[in-house]
This record gives structure tokens, C-alpha cells and sequence, in this order.
């Protein structure tokens, strides 16, 4: 309970302030230590309806979890545990005569001594407490009829299984698909993507799951860390050190190299500029030419191609730039698409709230004192690279993002501002800014942009 009557919510160092209920109904939501039926949050009374908000304010946050157990015995079947923030548990509607299948993204592994359900396209993760739901799970790698499948497993009722269609973790299979299965579930996009990839970018970022992210030093207690330069190799050695003599000086590039640095602190009184930003827009990431290819394939289409100053696989340059402004001298503050092809910025509509989260998140990765003046988000187009190369596009982006940000680096150094890679970003959250899916297109890298602080500097 806080000063003002308000109660919130403690998770590890983390509080969330919930707002301010009645007692009757904090008592009551004490219960959820070890479990409260969502049958009783329906009800027009004062008391339903505060207890429905505290809890859809708990859910809001991550901090429920959702069981089904067995009435007779009440041992745990399912625990559903959400891996976004705004996750509820809906019921797909299902009949017995529907047919079924495993997502060909979801899989079912071990952790610690559990059995998870999981799937990149899933807002939860579902933890199985039953050894007869898990083998019956199984079996759904090939489509099976809902009334066949509850003669085997009577715990796999229609409840969980309407949980797992809603989470995307089955799919219901039309009868004209025949006898084959469809690889796009519904969105020729899905089709474009790899198993491994789709869960490597939903799992190497945040906003699509609930595990620790960034510098947790989860093994510090029990191995210790690796040298920061590898020791030498045993054998003959030959030093280079004489080929750096005076004779041979360094040269303006190289020079550039070495002052290359990352920059986390910046001079709001001093800010970037929209015309220093179009130099470095220019300079990085500006469409230099286009042409157009034949087919790769037999009978395949005409393929479309572009250069930019930085080198992409296959140039697929699948790679775009969407800028986070929070403080530039001659541009509002808001969210900007830069098309590097026509060399402009399109503003986007999104909330101040988003915009907030976002500034305020790559401020907490950076360590940094303030909110980046520029957050520039790379977002790739998946199905550009993922169309012609198969088991490594997803590593082909994330090379290509490592291109990208090296040539930041340097045309910031060269411009005297400065710069720093991010090495995470909310997915889900720019989904809800730019109403993209996050499987289409989505963050694979972020970049702050601003002017940096200076010793000694007036105003």
C-alpha cells in the first residue's frame, strides 16, 4: 500500500503501481498467491468490476500466470505463463469434429524438470504438468479429429485446446487443404520464414517473451569470465609491429577507425540538425542506383536490385531505417520512415506514450543520462532475403545490420557526432507503432544519433 491509497505490484527490483481499489477487493485479489477463478471476475457488482480491473492490470504487466487443473484431484494440468505483456487467455471455439494440427513453429522441449509448449507466433508459453497431454501432443504433428484425440487424453478438454488454437500453437485444418499441410498457417509472410530463424529473432530481442535480456552475468557465480585478448598460439611467432613506422603513417581512414567510438551522453542544447541528418542519411543508407535482373531460376520472375553505400548479401538490401526523434533542430518530434530511395522522411502516426517507451528503453540499454536526440530503428524485411536463401537468411540480416552500423559509426565519427549500437529492441512494441506484423517487418538493430557532450562546453 502507498501513501496516496494506492497499492502496487512487486516483482524482483521492479514495481508497477496499480492504482487505487477498494480493501474488499485487494483482500479478495490475495487469493491470486494461489489461484482465483476467472469465473468469479464476471458480475456487475462494484466489487466484480474493481476485481476484473486489478487483475487485467496484473495481466497488462506480465505478473499472472493461468492454471487448468484437475477438479479431482486439483493437480495442475497447464500452466500458462504469457510471454507478452498484454496477454489474456481467449478460447478459440472448437467442435469435436474439427481437425487439428501442430503449428510447424511450435515445439515442446525440457526445461529444468518441465515439459514447455512454446511457438514464436505464441503470446504465452505453455507449461505441461500432465505426462498423458504432453504424449498426446505428439502426436498432433500430423492432423488429427478433435473427438479422436479426447478418447485418448479425456485432460486434453476443448477449453485447453481452444487456448491452444488462440495462441496459435494448432491450427485447424480446412477440409480443402486435402491431404497436404500448408506451410503458410494462413499468411503466405509465414511461409518465407525458416523453423530456427523465427525463433532466433523472436528470442534474441524483447517483447515477445518473458526471459532476462542484456547484461544479467547469469554464469559470474560459477565460471569465470574469458581474457579480453586470447592467448597467443604456441610456435613460431612473427611480429608486424616493424611494418608501423613512421614511413608508412597511418591513413585518413584508418585514422577515422581509431576514433571511432560509442557515444551515450548528448548536448540537448547543442542538438543534431535535420540538415546534418540528411548528410549522414545521405552518406549511409541513400539509394545510389537501380536496375533490374532476369530470372535466377528457371521460369522464375524478373528480379529488382538496388546499391547503397554499405555492403547486403546478395544485395537484397533488405534493410530500413526508422527514426525515433526526440530532439532535432528543424524536425518535430515523432516517429519517421527514411526511404532511402527517394532520399525523404515519412512521418507516422503513433502515440507520445510509444514514443516515450521507446526513447526511454534504448536510454536504460545504453546506460545512458538521457533519451537519445535520434533512436534510429533497422527493421529488415524479412521475406526480401528469406525469398532466395534458405538456413542462413536470418544470419545474412544480422551481418548485414553489423554492415550497416559499422558505416554509422564512421560517417558519425566523420561528421564530429556521435553514436552507439543498442543491442536490443522492443519487436512488439514497434509492431503496435507502425502496425506492421512483426514476422513482415521488424527491429533487428537499433542506433542512437545525436551531437555529443563536450568538456568544457558553455550553455
Amino acid at each position: 500500500m502507498q501513501a496516496d491509497g494506492s497499492i502496487a505490484a512487486v516483482s524482483n527490483d521492479t514495481s508497477v503501481s496499480l492504482g487505487q481499489f477498494s480493501p474488499a477487493a485487494i483482500a479478495r485479489a490475495g487469493h491470486l498467491a494461489t489461484g482465483l477463478p476467472l469465473a468469479s471476475l464476471a458480475g456487475k457488482s462494484v466489487l466484480a468490476r474493481q476485481l476484473h480491473a486489478l487483475v487485467r492490470r496484473l495481466a497488462q504487466h506480465g505478473l499472472l500466470d493461468y492454471r487448468l487443473f484437475s477438479h479431482r484431484d486439483e493437480q495442475d494440468l497447464v500452466v500458462i505463463e504469457p510471454q507478452i505483456a498484454d496477454y489474456w487467455p481467449q478460447r478459440a471455439k472448437l467442435a469435436s469434429s474439427d481437425t487439428i494440427v501442430l503449428s510447424r513453429f511450435a515445439y515442446l522441449r525440457r526445461r529444468g524438470n518441465e515439459m514447455v509448449l512454446e511457438s514464436p507466433r505464441a503470446g504465452a508459453l505453455f507449461r505441461i504438468c500432465d505426462p498423458v497431454i504432453a504424449a498426446t501432443l505428439a502426436t498432433l504433428s500430423q492432423p488429427q479429429k478433435i473427438g479422436k484425440l479426447r478418447k485418448q487424453a479425456p485432460s486434453l478438454n476443448l477449453d485447453l485446446l481452444g487456448l491452444l488454437l488462440d495462441s496459435e500453437m494448432l491450427i485447424k485444418r480446412d477440409a480443402k487443404d486435402g491431404d497436404s499441410l500448408r506451410l503458410d498457417e494462413g499468411d503466405r509472410n509465414l511461409a518465407l520464414w525458416d523453423f530456427h530463424d523465427f525463433v532466433f529473432h523472436t528470442r534474441s530481442t524483447e517483447g515477445r517473451h518473458a526471459n532476462p535480456v542484456g547484461g544479467t552475468y547469469a554464469h559470474a557465480g560459477a565460471i569465470p569470465p574469458l581474457p579480453a585478448v586470447r592467448p597467443p598460439w604456441p610456435g613460431k611467432t612473427i611480429s608486424l609491429r616493424k611494418f608501423a613506422t613512421p614511413e608508412h603513417p597511418a591513413s585518413p581512414f584508418a585514422k577515422l577507425l581509431r576514433e571511432r567510438h560509442s557515444t551515450r551522453d548528448f548536448d540537448d542544447q547543442h542538438p543534431v540538425t535535420l540538415a546534418e541528418l540528411a548528410q549522414f542519411l545521405d552518406t549511409t543508407a541513400r539509394v545510389l542506383s537501380e536496375w533490374k535482373s532476369g530470372a535466377d531460376v528457371d521460369h522464375g520472375p524478373e528480379v529488382t536490385y538496388s546499391s547503397r553505400p554499405y555492403p547486403a548479401a546478395g544485395s537484397a538490401y533488405e534493410l530500413e531505417l526508422y527514426l525515433t526523434v526526440s530532439n532535432c533542430e528543424g524536425l518535430a518530434r515523432g516517429l519517421y520512415h527514411y526511404d532511402a530511395g527517394t532520399h525523404a522522411l515519412f512521418a507516422i502516426d503513433t502515440s507520445a506514450q510509444q514514443l516515450q517507451a521507446l526513447a526511454m528503453a534504448a536510454e536504460f540499454a545504453m546506460d545512458a543520462s538521457g533519451p537519445p536526440q535520434i533512436l534510429i530503428t533497422i527493421a529488415a524485411r524479412f521475406g526480401r532475403i528469406s525469398w532466395k536463401y534458405s538456413s542462413i537468411a536470418y544470419s545474412l540480416i544480422l551481418k548485414d545490420t553489423g554492415c550497416l552500423i559499422q558505416t554509422f559509426y564512421l560517417a558519425a565519427t566523420d561528421m564530429g557526432l556521435g553514436g552507439c549500437a543498442i543491442g536490443t529492441g522492443n519487436i512488439d512494441l514497434f509492431a503496435k507503432m507502425t502496425g506492421l506484423e512483426f514476422y513482415v517487418e521488424g527491429p533487428v538493430g537499433q542506433f542512437a544519433l545525436g551531437r555529443g557532450k563536450k568538456a568544457g562546453r558553455g550553455g
